[in-house]
């Protein structure tokens, strides 16, 4: 029932909760018989902030890569726009709209802002390494469009100033920011955030919350959230799923989440 409620509601500052776009079903996950998702079934909805929440070494990067193609679970099916995905990859992912940050950044640190978020842009390139090379007729027409894409990207995150800045110089908010654009640059319909905001400062995560916010609502982009911080996950999220040692024990709206009392529990510590 709840699901059904989900489909047609409007969440907040008029954004249209669509489709489900990508559908997990008894998902489980096991390492040399350790079990590290165990029948984990839910859904992620066109336009919506999804987040996945749950103490440390409760599943959720596991859970991340599981969608993007990482792992592939020994159970349970998974469902990219109604459509059956049998062990897809992470390059057949990205190439089908699902773009993917990491808990630990991960950045040419030599290179510059500009070209880091230029990365992002290689699934949409169509002409050959010797044409880009040679740099004349379509390839230059194609590296000028994909600038151009690029430039749009570092406006919209607001670091201009640093666009010819080596990554590796800049300080880890920032760095955030950046990894944030390479995804961006993608043109993703599905976005997967693993800790965005980890190790970030008060006023950073403000910025990171803005732009997830407006890139959800400007850009019309799915979001899935992995993140600690409880107050941004009530405020940003349309719905929330919580595991806990790779078990599902809680799915819904964020205030029904925080009122449930396994999700108390194992957050409190006192459920094991």
């Amino acid at each position: 029932m709840m699901n059904d409620m989900a489909q047609d509601a409007t969440a907040e500052g008029g954004r249209r909760i669509g489709e489900v776009i990508l559908d997990l079903q008894h998902i489980s996950l096991s390492f040399g018989g350790v079990n590290a998702l165990t029948d984990i079934s839910f859904d992620v909805r066109e336009h919506e902030i999804r987040s996945i929440i749950g103490p440390n070494g409760a599943g959720k990067s596991s859970m991340l890569n599981v969608m993007n193609g990482v792992y592939h679970p020994q159970k349970g099916n998974i469902l990219f726009r109604g459509e059956p995905r049998q062990k897809m990859d992470p390059h057949t992912a990205a190439a089908q709209g699902i773009a993917r940050t990491f808990q630990n950044i991960a950045l040419f640190k030599g290179m510059t802002v500009l070209d880091n978020i230029m990365t992002g842009r290689n699934l949409k390139m169509k002409c050959n390494l010797l044409e880009h090379a040679l740099f004349w007729g379509k390839a230059q027409r194609e590296e000028i469009e994909h600038r151009k894409k690029v430039e749009d990207v570092i406006d919209f995150l607001e670091i201009q100033s640093i666009r010819k800045t080596p990554v590796g110089r800049l300080p880890y908010g920032l760095q955030k920011r950046v990894e944030l654009g390479r995804a961006l640059a993608a043109e993703p319909t599905l976005l997967l955030l693993d800790e965005p905001m980890a190790g970030m400062n008060v006023e950073e995560k403000q910025d990171m919350c803005r732009f997830i916010l407006d890139v959800n609502d400007q850009f019309g982009t799915t979001i899935v959230l992995i993140e600690h911080d409880m107050g941004v996950v009530m405020d940003i999220s349309d719905r929330v799923v919580v595991l806990d040692y790779g078990k599902k024990i809680g799915d819904g709206p964020p205030d029904e989440v925080k009122n449930n009392a396994d999700v108390i529990a194992a957050y409190l510590g006192t459920s094991h």
